[in-house]
C-alpha cells in the first residue's frame, strides 16, 4: 500500500513518462518535417468562432478594463467594473460580442455600463449613446490594423 506522500509522486513520475513517450514519439521517422507535423497539427486545431481580429482588437482596446468573462468560441467578453483615479465616483463595465467570422462592423456589437457612487452606494446611470459607438470604431480601426499588418507580412 502507497502511503499518501509517495502517491502525488507516483502520479507526477507516470505522468511524466507518459508525456515522455508521446514526445518521444513525435520523431521524423515517419519521414515529414517537423514543419509538416507542426502545419499538420494547426489544420486539426479547432478555429476560434469569431473572426481572429475582432477577438484581437477587442481585447486590446479594453486591455485597461479587468475581465469578468472570456469565451473565443462563443465571441463573448465582459469586463469587470472599472474605476479610474481621475473620476473615483464613477465605475464603468463593458460588454463586447462579436457575432461572425467575418471581418465587419456589423459582426460587433458592445454595449457600455455606467454607475455612480452617492452615500447609499452604486448606482446605474445613463451612458452617452455614442459611447459604446466609440468603442466599437476603436475595435474596427484596431482590428484593420491587425489585418492590414498579417496581409503585409505575407
Amino acid at each position: 500500500m502507497l502511503s499518501k506522500l509517495s502517491r502525488p509522486l507516483l502520479l507526477s513520475a507516470a505522468s511524466a513518462l507518459i508525456i515522455a513517450s508521446a514526445l518521444g514519439g513525435c520523431s521524423t521517422l515517419s519521414g515529414k518535417s517537423k514543419k509538416a507535423e507542426r502545419a499538420a497539427a494547426a489544420a486539426k486545431a479547432p478555429n476560434m468562432g469569431v473572426n481572429s481580429y475582432l477577438w484581437r482588437a477587442s481585447l486590446e482596446t479594453l486591455n485597461f478594463m479587468p475581465l469578468e468573462q472570456v469565451d473565443p468560441f462563443g465571441g463573448v467578453i465582459v469586463t469587470d467594473w472599472y474605476t479610474s483615479a481621475e473620476a473615483p465616483t464613477e465605475r464603468f463595465k463593458a460588454n463586447v460580442y462579436i457575432l461572425d467570422t467575418a471581418l465587419r462592423a456589423d459582426a460587433l456589437k458592445a454595449s457600455i455600463f455606467k454607475q455612480t457612487r452617492n452615500a447609499g452606494g452604486w448606482e446605474d446611470a445613463s451612458v452617452d449613446a455614442d459611447t459604446a459607438r466609440q468603442i466599437e470604431n476603436a475595435i474596427l480601426t484596431r482590428a484593420r490594423e491587425l489585418y492590414i499588418a498579417t496581409v503585409d507580412s505575407r
